[in-house]
């Protein structure tokens, strides 16, 4: 399976990169499938059903989350009424799921959504190691051809410690979160393919994704301006796996940022 994963869509320019970008970048690598972390794309933060309309409409078949995903009231529903729609699994909710089973025709794809716990204290998540096991094992239950792993976190090290916890239990793991794209696309001992964080899918010139002068003087002078997007020009951060159709392996991997 040829899969494309994309970083942390960010503010309502970073949509409409991707409205331009993905459907070009589908056809260069021949994608199978493509996976879009959602949860700032939404003015303001979060994700609303608009920007979710507008990344699926991109070419998105599934759409993950992260610590700003339940931001919006109005979107809980939605988690219940689309299952390609996911939030972190082990974060608390009544609403989603961490899980689906894409249905590919001649294989399926499952994509499991979990959060971190480190320095990410105040959600209250639960071990995504637990979850993690409980969701391999299902989608393994399911018939699965290949398994794909978006764990939003902030510590490279939970991210690195999951990695090579699920190393040859599924197919990738891929961070997200911080927005800054890591240079560590790699292939794990055991052919899971691996890559710390995708960056993020938004504003140049920014700090992550927030206008520069914004977050300067909330570090040096300990201000409280409210987050506003930069409205500079966008980039489109990701990788993109190939897999093995019969053993579900990682052969290739190849980060991008353009």
């Amino acid at each position: 399976m040829r899969i494309l994963c994309i970083g942390d869509v960010c503010s309502p320019s970073g949509v409409q990169k991707c409205l331009t970008d993905l459907p070009k970048l589908k056809k260069k690598y021949n994608a199978d499938a493509i996976i879009v972390n959602g949860e700032n794309s939404a003015l303001g933060n979060g994700i609303d059903s608009d920007s979710a309309s507008l990344l699926f409409s991109a070419g998105a078949d599934v759409i993950t989350g992260g610590n700003h995903t339940l931001r919006h009231q109005n979107f809980h529903r939605l988690l219940d009424e689309n299952p390609y729609l996911l939030r972190p699994h082990n974060l608390p909710s009544e609403y989603g799921s961490g899980y689906v089973l894409v249905d590919m025709g001649k294989y399926s794809l499952a994509v499991i959504n979990l959060i971190g716990k480190v320095y990410l204290e105040n959600l209250k998540a639960k071990n995504p190691f637990l979850f993690a096991d409980e969701l391999v094992n299902r989608a393994k239950g399911d018939g699965a051809n290949a398994i794909f792993v978006d764990f939003h976190a902030e510590a490279t090290s939970e991210k690195r410690a999951l990695a090579f916890y699920l190393d040859g239990k599924v197919s990738a793991v891929f961070g997200t979160h911080t927005h800054v794209q890591t240079s560590d696309a790699q292939i794990l001992p055991k052919k899971t393919g691996y890559i710390t964080d995708l960056g993020m899918t938004g504003p140049k010139d920014s700090v992550l994704g927030i206008k520069k002068e914004i977050i300067i003087s909330r570090l040096k002078d300990n201000t409280s301006d409210k987050f506003i997007f930069s409205e500079s020009d966008c980039i489109i951060s990701g990788c993109f796996f190939k897999t093995d159709d019969k053993t579900g392996m990682t052969l290739s991997i190849e980060s991008f940022c353009i």
